[in-house]
C-alpha cells in the first residue's frame, strides 16, 4: 500500500558536494551534540506507557481536536513542512506551511502540540517541480542537489530552536526502487525511465544509490548538525525487509558513507509487528541505531475494526521484550487520523465524530492505561481463543479473541497475588462495554488462574472469515 501519502510537492536531493566531510555549521551547531543526548521524552528512565507508541500522521490542530487525541491516547504527529522554492530558485525559501497543499500555518501547530504533550515529526520532502529530474514531477530526484540542502537547513535550522524543540525529522517518503506487485518505481522516487503510464515505466536502475547520494546523508547530515534524530523516510511494505537491510548497508563511495550510520531510528511501513523482529536484531541490539518507527499504519487495514486494538497490544508485548529502555524507542503512527472513510479514527464534521477505530484507541488507552510491564506466565486457551497478556499498573491485561459461546483461558505464573482476592472482568474491545457478571467466573487451580467467559453471539468482528469477537480479560486483585 504505497499510494496513500499525498504531502504535496517539496524539495529534495544533494548530492556526494558534501561527502566524506560532515556539514560544517552556524548557529545551532555549538549545542547540537548536546541537543542529542537527550531524548524530549526526558532521557531513558521513566514508565513505559500505551500512549508512548501512539501517533498519527497530521496535526490536531485545534482545542477540540486536540481531545480527542488525548482521550486516543496519541502522543505523536506527522506531517509536511514547507513549500520551499516552489515556483522558481529566485523565490525565498519558506518553511512555515503544512499540509497536502501547504495550506496550513505549521508553527503554531507545533506550538499547540508542545503545550499538549505531542510530539512533532517534520517529513523532509520534496523536490520543486523546476529542479525536478523528470520533468514537472515533484517526486523525482533533483537537477541540482543544492537545492535540496538549502530546502533542509532553512528547515531544521529553524524548528530545533525555541519556542519549536523539534528534535525528530524524517528525510523524504517511501524512496526505493522496483516494488513487489509489479511497480517499476516506487510510488514517492522517480527517476530515468518514470512514466505516469505504468504499463510504460521501466525500473529506475540508480534508484537507491541516488536516493542515499542526493537526498539522505546530505540531509541526515544537516539534521544531526543541529542536534536533531534522524528518522529513516518510511521504507514501503512492498519494498522487502532484506532490501531494505541492503540499502542501509550499502557503502556509497561518492559520499563515503552507509546509510545506516545516518539513520537514529528505523522507519517502515504496513508492516505486522513480528516483521520488526530482523529490525532490532540487526540493527538496535547491536546499537547501531536508536529504535524502530512505523510511520504509517492502518489505512485500509482498518476495515477489520479488530486490527488496531490487536496491532497495538502485540506492539507493546513486542516493544516490552525488545528492550524498550527509552519512551521514544517504538513508535506507530496511524494512517490517517481523520477522514470521511469510515475505517478512519474520525469522521470529518461539525461536530467531528468518532469511528469504531478511534473508539478502540480510546477503549485501549482506558483498560491498558497503566505503567506496563511485561507478563512471563503463561496464558493456555481452550478451543477457539487465543490471545496474549501484560501488565498495566496492578491489574493483568488479556487481549483475547474468540468465537462465540463458552470459552476459557488458564493463567499460570501469576506470582505475588493471593487467587481468592483476584476479580475479573471482560470489557469488549470496541465499545468499552463491560460484560455482565454473569458472563464471566474466575477460580484457582493446580494450574494456576482458570477464567470461564462467554462470548456474545452477536461478536464485534467484522469481514471475512467465522466471526469473532475481541474483547479484554482485567484481573485485578480486590482490595
Amino acid at each position: 500500500m504505497t499510494d496513500r501519502f499525498e504531502f504535496s510537492e517539496r524539495r529534495r536531493a544533494m548530492l556526494a558536494a558534501i561527502a566524506a566531510a560532515g556539514v560544517s555549521s552556524s548557529v545551532g551547531a555549538s549545542v547540537a551534540q548536546a541537543a542529542r543526548k537527550v531524548s524530549v521524552s526526558g532521557g531513558s528512565g521513566g514508565e513505559r506507557r500505551m500512549t508512548q507508541l501512539i501517533g498519527a500522521n497530521g496535526w490536531p490542530v485545534t482545542p477540540a481536536n486536540i481531545a480527542m487525541w488525548k482521550e486516543m491516547g496519541i502522543t505523536w504527529g506527522r506531517d509536511s513542512v514547507g513549500p520551499g522554492q516552489r515556483n522558481s530558485p529566485d523565490e525565498p525559501i519558506r518553511v512555515d506551511k503544512t499540509g497536502a497543499a501547504f495550506d496550513h500555518d505549521l508553527a503554531p501547530a507545533i506550538l499547540a502540540n508542545n503545550q499538549n504533550g505531542i510530539h512533532s515529526l517534520l517529513l523532509l520532502g520534496y523536490t520543486p517541480k523546476w529542479n525536478a529530474t523528470v520533468d514537472g514531477d515533484s517526486r523525482s530526484a533533483p537537477k541540482d542537489d543544492t537545492v535540496w540542502q538549502r530546502y533542509v537547513e532553512a528547515v531544521v535550522r529553524t524548528y530545533v530552536a525555541p519556542p519549536y524543540n523539534v528534535r525528530h525529522f524524517q528525510i523524504w517518503n517511501e524512496a526505493a526502487g522496483r516494488l513487489t506487485g509489479g511497480s517499476p518505481q516506487a510510488t514517492f522516487w522517480h527517476g530515468q525511465n518514470y512514466n505516469v503510464h505504468r504499463e510504460q515505466a521501466r525500473p529506475y536502475d540508480r534508484a537507491m544509490q541516488d536516493y542515499v547520494e542526493l537526498v539522505h546523508v546530505p540531509a541526515a547530515r544537516i539534521v544531526r548538525k543541529y542536534g536533531g534524530y534522524v528518522v529513516y523516510g518510511g521504507w514501503p511494505d512492498q519494498g522487502g525487509i532484506e532490501t531494505f537491510m541492503k540499502w542501509l548497508e550499502y557503502r556509497s563511495p561518492v559520499v563515503n558513507a552507509r546509510m545506516i550510520d545516518w539513520v537514529d531510528y528505523l522507519d517502515t511501513h504496513y508492516l505486522g509487528v513480528d516483521a520488526l523482529t530482523p529490525l532490532y536484531e540487526r540493527y538496535v541490539a547491536t546499537g547501531a541505531a536508536r529504535g524502530i518507527w512505523q510511520t504509517e499504519i492502518g489505512d485500509r487495514y482498518m476495515n477489520d475494526p479488530h486490527y488496531l486494538p490487536m496491532y497495538f497490544f502485540k506492539f507493546a508485548t513486542w516493544a516490552l521484550a525488545h528492550g524498550w529502555d527509552d519512551p521514544n524507542k517504538y513508535v506507530s503512527m496511524v494512517y490517517h487520523w481523520d477522514g470521511v472513510e469510515p475505517y478512519r479514527l474520525t469522521h470529518r464534521g461539525n461536530p467531528r465524530t468518532y469511528n469504531v477505530s478511534g473508539k478502540s484507541l480510546i477503549v485501549l488507552n482506558k483498560t491498558v492505561g497503566g505503567a506496563l510491564s511485561r507478563f512471563d506466565g503463561h496464558l493456555a486457551f481452550g478451543p477457539n481463543a487465543s490471545g496474549m497478556a501484560l501488565r498495566a499498573g496492578s491489574d493483568l491485561v488479556l487481549q483475547v479473541r474468540a468465537s462465540p459461546g463458552p470459552r476459557t483461558v488458564t493463567v499460570s505464573g501469576l506470582t505475588g497475588v493471593q487467587p481468592e482476592r483476584l476479580g475479573v472482568a471482560m470489557i469488549d474491545a470496541l465499545t468499552g462495554e463491560s460484560a455482565d457478571a454473569s458472563a464471566i467466573s474466575a477460580r484457582s487451580s493446580p494450574d494456576g488462574l482458570s477464567i470461564a467467559f462467554r462470548v456474545p453471539e452477536a461478536v464485534n468482528g467484522g469481514g471475512r472469515g467465522a466471526p469473532m469477537h475481541l474483547a479484554y480479560l482485567v484481573v485485578s486483585q480486590r482490595a
